[in-house]
């Protein structure tokens, strides 16, 4: 009767052995992708984005989610005619190096020494030239806002990307506040109504709300989801920026101009502010996942609508202030981004 006892309990200890080991390969395994070295390369010194992106990957200790990834080198040229921008490269450039990267003269030059890229740029209008080296090179980008300077453009954009098998995908920081992510989740039930504001400074060469108001309008795209059929655009009391969407089920969307960041969403279960800002470092955590694993945090198709949300509000203002169909935006753009040469 002892014998079998211990005959029971040996094969039990075997078992257990086996159990462990398997444990141990398998968190081992688990440890060395979470930790997987990534050299990252930045294109565009024109941002303090970059400053917070490179800061957090290059400080020690790292912090878990960004373990082995790296900010190695960067190609300094953004904008070339927007001074807001270019007066910020030296000083962007002697930061960065001072946190270890190397600059270098080409974007190609770049490529060589990099598995994923940051396109920083802060004008959108050179993204389409400057992202098309590195889907011909096969490497993964996040594309900081505005995706470009045109809807045609962050078409483009997409369908080369699509066309090269290269994943791409580009998103403001605020979608990524936590209130924002939990009413997105579901905290609140189906959102009926969502108002956020944001600043909405303008530039010349981009539709109005693409250079700052993305931001907000972010936001409301994260809470609201897609489906967005209308928008009509005016003035507040105070001569800010509102532009009001009507989304599929009578549901409706309003940005405003505003100071700070914020707004409010209102679901069939309660409501919940949204639109906070709540630094860098969640964007950041969600595009290094994304080049672990290739899955875009944002699909093609929502920052597409996007975009033509920000396009038809300013079609809405050059026709005083009428409804525009998405559609219609949508339509007029696909058409002229892939049109036969």
């Amino acid at each position: 009767m002892s014998r079998k006892g211990r005959g029971k309990g040996s094969v039990m200890t075997a078992s257990m052995i086996r159990f462990f080991l398997s444990l141990t390969v398998t968190l081992l395994t688990l440890s060395s992708a979470s930790a997987q070295s990534i050299r990252a390369g930045i294109i565009g010194l024109d941002t303090s984005h970059v400053l917070s992106f490179t800061k957090t990957l290059n400080t020690d200790p790292q912090k878990p989610e960004v373990m082995g990834v790296r900010m190695v080198a960067a190609y300094a040229q953004g904008s070339k005619d927007i001074e807001s921008s270019t007066k910020r490269v030296p000083e962007y450039v002697e930061k960065v190096k001072a946190l270890g990267v190397e600059i270098v003269p080409s974007i190609e030059a770049l490529l060589e020494k990099v598995d994923v890229v940051f396109l920083e740029t802060n004008d959108g209008r050179p993204h389409l030239e400057q992202i098309r080296p590195c889907l011909a090179a096969g490497k993964p980008v996040y594309i900081d806002k505005p995706i470009a300077g045109t809807l045609v453009d962050a078409i483009k954009i997409f369908d080369e990307a699509k066309a090269a098998g290269v994943p791409v995908f580009s998103s403001s920081s605020l979608r990524f506040g936590k209130t924002t992510l939990a009413v997105r989740a579901g905290s609140i039930g189906k959102v009926k109504q969502a108002d956020t504001f944001s600043p909405a400074s303008l530039e010349a060469t981009h539709p109005d709300l693409f250079w700052y108001g993305i931001h907000g309008v972010e936001s409301l795209f994260t809470v609201m989801g897609t489906g967005c059929v209308s928008v009509k655009r005016g003035t507040t009391a105070e001569g800010k920026i509102t532009v009001v969407g009507t989304w599929e089920g009578q549901r409706t969307g309003t940005f405003t101009e505003g100071k700070g960041y914020g707004g409010k969403a209102i679901g069939d279960k309660g409501e919940s502010p949204v639109g906070t800002y709540d630094g860098y470092d969640p964007l950041l955590f969600s595009a290094v996942h994304f080049f672990r694993t290739g899955v875009a945090p944002v699909t093609p198709e929502e920052t597409l609508e996007i975009y033509a949300f920000m396009e038809a509000a300013d079609e809405s203002k050059r026709q005083g202030g009428a409804e525009v169909t998405i559609k219609s935006v949508m339509d007029k753009a696909l058409a002229v981004a892939r049109a036969k040469p």
